[in-house]
């Protein structure tokens, strides 16, 4: 027998109770009131199939996360005229839907069959295709190729720019490796999930209070978020580049909750070619450690960045301090679900380093540490400071700067559709000097505008 828990409106419960009790091989084990009822006797363990109404005030996805933590598949009631409620419904994730006018074998055929699926109803992830097909209205498109050329639909890559504390880079090293892919003319989408010091709108000179980040995650939590919602709060900063601004205050980070930073990102991959999350420092649970029961995890966005991206950039500073933290960070994400990294060293500079810091750092990591593919990024105060005042990305205002064309190298090795950008010649200009006489001439042949469109 399977056990069936319900959570429905009043208007629906009677008949459907009925039909429960002449449907065969279901019991119902309890009827509850609210989401609280639910919840708990989910957690007890009583049943193996919950019933819910759209209209069941406080249901969101992470209700549904947890009861899918513990066991409890999810299907929905829904009226046949509720067209917003089921619409709702299937992108929290649930996909057994019944109505009320079905019959008994009707619903024990879908209920056992849900009950014993291996894939929960409560957490299923549409594919990008089926997300976006989902969000335009149509129905379900055929998933195995695509219809023009015949070839398989490839979801858009998510890399994911990490590293350990101590400002190594991070926020800067995602900015312009979006803004060099967005040049390229791959369409990227910029996610800031950093709860500790979300930093790439004040980066790009964008509006403070900005819903970014934290309205997705709300719209996520009620069922409300789809591709076109999402690309809504992520405005274009320049041709090809949509930014998502993270959280205004760092006291705001329970917001972002696993389940929806799950769903945002799979959205994510329908609204751009390549998306590029920059995250926080700190990967530690330490919440699961403090409670007993489930807490918001404070790190739990930058986690979920990790395991869901496809390419990692683990980036460390130059300096002897950095370096210590760089080599601790790669060995502590090497025990978290991730990608393998690729790593990078930023800020290389003699002044700190030696002569030839490259190789000498290169020796260090390789003896040490036992990194064999390091790439370096070398320290370039003036433009970054430049870019930081003006409000825009290195690639719009030092285009041909050695820190931008390292990481357009970067690009380049991480996305097969970003040409490798021309090497600086030895004996040119150095980095000061050119901005101080070249930065006009640059922006009069870049075609990127320079007014920053209003968000």
């Amino acid at each position: 027998m399977t056990s069936v828990l319900t959570a429905v409106t009043h208007r629906l419960e009677a008949a459907f109770v009925r039909v429960l009790e002449a449907a065969p091989d279901l019991t119902l084990v309890r009827r509850c009131a609210d989401v609280a009822e639910l919840l708990s006797a989910g957690a007890a363990g009583v049943a193996r199939v919950a019933v819910v109404s759209p209209d069941l005030r406080g249901l969101d996805r992470d209700a549904l996360r947890h009861l899918a933590g513990h066991g409890v598949r999810v299907a929905a009631l829904v009226d046949p005229g509720d067209e917003e409620g089921e619409r709702r419904l299937r992108q929290l994730g649930v996909a057994t839907v019944l109505h009320p006018e079905d019959d008994a074998p009707a619903v024990a055929r879908a209920l056992v069959t849900l009950a014993g699926a291996t894939t929960s109803g409560a957490t299923r992830t549409p594919t990008p295709v089926e997300a976006s097909a989902s969000a335009a209205g149509g129905g379900a498109p055929h998933l195995g190729e695509d219809e023009d050329d015949g070839e398989p639909l490839v979801p858009s890559p998510i890399t994911t720019v990490w590293g350990p504390n101590g400002a190594p880079g991070r926020t800067t090293l995602a900015v312009t490796l979006a803004a060099q892919l967005a040049a390229a003319g791959v369409r990227t989408l910029l996610v800031d999930l950093d709860t500790w010091g979300a930093s790439v709108g004040q980066v790009l000179g964008l509006v403070d209070e900005a819903p970014g980040v934290a309205a997705a995650a709300r719209a996520s939590e009620q069922g409300t978020l789809d591709v076109p919602g999402l690309a809504r709060l992520a405005p274009e900063v320049v041709p090809g580049l949509r930014v998502l601004t993270g959280l205004p205050r760092a006291d705001r980070w329970p917001e972002l909750r696993v389940a929806a930073v799950e769903d945002l990102l799979r959205l994510a991959r329908a609204v751009a070619d390549h998306v590029v999350v920059d995250t926080g420092f700190a990967v530690e649970d330490d919440e699961e450690l403090s409670y007993d029961t489930a807490a918001p995890r404070r790190n739990a966005a930058a986690l979920t960045a990790l395991e869901v991206a496809d390419q990692l950039v683990v980036v460390g500073a130059a300096d002897p301090v950095g370096l210590q933290r760089l080599v601790r960070a790669v060995q502590d994400v090497a025990v978290l679900p991730s990608p393998p990294p690729t790593v990078v060293v930023n800020k290389v500079r003699t002044s700190v380093a030696g002569r030839r810091p490259e190789r000498a750092i290169a020796d260090v990591l390789r003896r040490f540490a036992g990194m064999e593919a390091v790439r370096f990024l070398p320290w370039a105060p003036e433009e970054c400071d430049a870019a930081l005042l003006a409000g825009r990305s290195l690639v719009e205002l030092s285009p041909r700067a050695e820190l931008t064309l390292a990481v357009g190298d970067l690009a380049a090795a991480l996305d097969p559709r970003v040409p490798a950008p021309p090497h600086r010649r030895p004996g040119s200009a150095s980095r000061s000097g050119w901005w101080a006489r070249g930065g006009a001439e640059v922006r009069a042949r870049h075609r990127v505008p320079l007014t920053r469109p209003t968000v």
